[in-house]
């Protein structure tokens, strides 16, 4: 039930409504801009601003960029401006963007599905270390994103990108991001299908494609051919995941309206079966019908989740196959709960006989140096493939038997562990204060303190914790690190010491998660009143509440299960 629907207690009864405002839906309403988003994208498309970046900015400067276009469309080329360095967490709304920004950028490598070669890899690494300050993050959407950009090179960062078959095209936008697809497609033993064809298939059609340039908002996608369910498919505005009809074989489970931000909401089915050769049609079908009818009036109500709140999985379907596809879709049973971890951490036999290791990065961040340093490895044992994951880990791939260990001991070297302690290997992290505007905490430097105190405080007690406790942290409300599914999950914000000051801290969220072995159906976390932790207390509440856990649990229960069956006073 829509909550906004229900009667107020002891609020006056009225005779008489205003009318509602549209929504700008285009196919409803039109297609008048209904906010400042809206006209400068009626007014130029974003995919546009490529060739004044080439041709003006890049040769002119920074002050040469016109506003609509640093602020805008510049993102639908995976750029943003990055935060301004000293400016303290508690200004962060109160100032202009102008204020907030350096004259330096973040760019967006797209790398659809995690999927990298050597050969690009070691391009990715050069650029960092030439152009972005040796410095690189793998993102929990399997992309990498570079710091310290000057627009005077972004021509150039380019044409080594493409050289090898990369780009940074709707890396940002309200377009169709990256999609995150399985980091094992195509070699893992146990998968029930390669996605890879419908993703290249999607990618390769539509991504710069002006049909699906101007979206409402952002628009996340996910498709999984493995039993680990390993892309995150409940927060994607649309998803498929694999199946076995009992008549039609192996095809997906379409799921949409999945996303977290300031008003999280998990995706749902449709109900719907999807034959591979199908998924093509009905990925532009879903995109499509966003385009047409999603809400453009209020930026904050754009995303698919909140259409399908108010339509229902039902509506959305009948007008996705009457609108939008050719032909109806079948019935399809949901895939099974998922098996295995989804992170693919450690070494695992591929289908053809070869190997391939994962190992974590401490909360995401690495270095060009560090990418290239991967590539030679890779390459000195027998491999030209690597991918990244949804969870900001890196595998490398094809890597023969005898050549395992050698590898295993390289990675370990390069601070990339296949054996990472429970805590490094269960924790996530956004961008942060250090270079995102939106931020009011750091993260990245505060998650990585915990991870080396918790180590210390709690490593001999992981046999008895047994399944890892996920700890993510996110700089701000809109859960870039997903802390809304994490079992604890920190939100940055300021908060009030014990003397009345304001100082940087987190909001905290427990108990939340996505399907996982174990756990066969998503959730969020729950908060408490009052319940918030400074920004170097984390490794201090994180063992507080895991030692609180392993006292008061029962037999079998999980984290998660405790912290929403726990009394407040046990989890403060």
């Amino acid at each position: 039930m829509d909550t906004a629907a229900r009667p107020v207690r002891g609020a006056r009864t009225r005779t008489s409504r205003a009318p509602q405002k549209p929504n700008a839906q285009w196919k409803v309403d039109g297609k008048e801009p209904q906010n400042p988003t809206e006209v400068f994208k009626a007014e130029d498309d974003g995919l546009n601003v490529r060739r004044r970046i080439e041709e003006v900015y890049s040769k002119e400067g920074f002050d040469s960029i016109a506003g609509d276009d640093l602020h805008g469309r510049f993102r639908w080329w995976g750029l943003y401006t990055q935060r301004k360095p000293g400016i303290d967490g508690g200004r962060t709304a109160s100032l202009e963007p102008h204020e907030l920004e350096d004259r330096y950028f973040m760019l967006r490598i797209r790398i659809d599905g995690g999927q990298l070669t050597t050969e690009q890899l070691r391009v990715i690494g050069g650029i960092s270390t030439e152009f972005a300050r040796d410095i690189a993050d793998i993102t929990d959407r399997q992309n990498v994103q570079l710091h310290w950009v000057r627009i005077e090179d972004v021509p150039e960062i380019w044409r080594r990108l493409e050289a090898v078959g990369l780009r940074t095209t709707e890396a940002c936008g309200d377009v169709p991001r990256a999609f995150l697809a399985s980091p094992v497609a195509g070699i893992a033993a146990d998968e029930l299908i390669d996605p890879t064809p419908q993703l290249r298939g999607i990618v390769d059609t539509y991504i710069g494609d002006p049909s699906v340039s101007n979206l409402p908002r952002k628009y996340k996608t996910a498709i999984t051919g493995h039993p680990s369910q390993d892309v995150v498919h409940e927060i994607n505005d649309c998803s498929f995941v694999a199946v076995e009809h009992p008549e039609l074989g192996i095809g997906y489970d379409l799921w949409v309206g999945g996303a977290l931000a300031a008003v999280p909401r998990l995706g749902e089915r449709l109900g719907a079966f999807v034959p591979p050769e199908r998924v093509v049609e009905v990925w532009y079908g879903v995109t499509r019908l966003f385009r047409d009818y999603g809400y453009r009036r209020l930026r904050n109500k754009a995303r698919m989740k909140f259409l399908l709140a108010d339509w229902g999985p039902e509506k959305l379907r009948q007008v996705l196959e009457t609108e939008y596809l050719d032909a109806p879709l079948p019935d399809g049973p949901a895939a099974p709960e998922p098996v295995g971890a989804p992170d693919h951490v450690g070494v695992h036999k591929q289908k053809d006989g070869r190997w391939f290791i994962g190992a974590s990065t401490l909360v995401g961040r690495v270095s060009g140096t560090t990418l290239t340093a991967v590539a030679d490895l890779a390459e000195a044992n027998g491999s030209q493939r690597v991918r990244t994951t949804a969870f900001q880990k890196i595998l490398v791939l094809d890597v023969p038997e005898e050549r395992v260990d050698a590898v295993t001991a390289g990675l370990e070297e390069l601070d990339l562990s296949v054996r990472p302690s429970m805590f490094r290997r269960a924790t996530m992290a956004c961008t942060g204060i250090e270079f995102c505007k939106l931020a009011i905490v750091e993260t990245k430097v505060n998650a990585a303190h915990a991870i080396s105190e918790l180590e210390k405080r709690l490593g001999d007690l992981e046999p008895e914790i047994g399944r890892p406790i996920s700890l993510h942290v996110n700089g701000c409300p809109n859960s870039c690190a997903r802390i809304q599914v994490a079992d604890i999950g920190l939100k940055g914000q300021l908060i009030t010491d014990a003397d009345g000051n304001q100082v940087p801290g987190y909001q905290v969220h427990l108990g939340g998660g996505l399907a996982t072995e174990g756990r066969p159906e998503a959730g969020l976390g729950r908060t408490v009143r009052g319940l918030k932790v400074p920004a170097n207390g984390i490794a201090d509440y994180a063992e507080r509440i895991i030692r609180r856990y392993l006292a008061d649990r029962e037999v079998g229960q999980s984290f998660a299960q405790w912290a929403h069956a726990a009394d407040d006073e046990a989890l403060v």
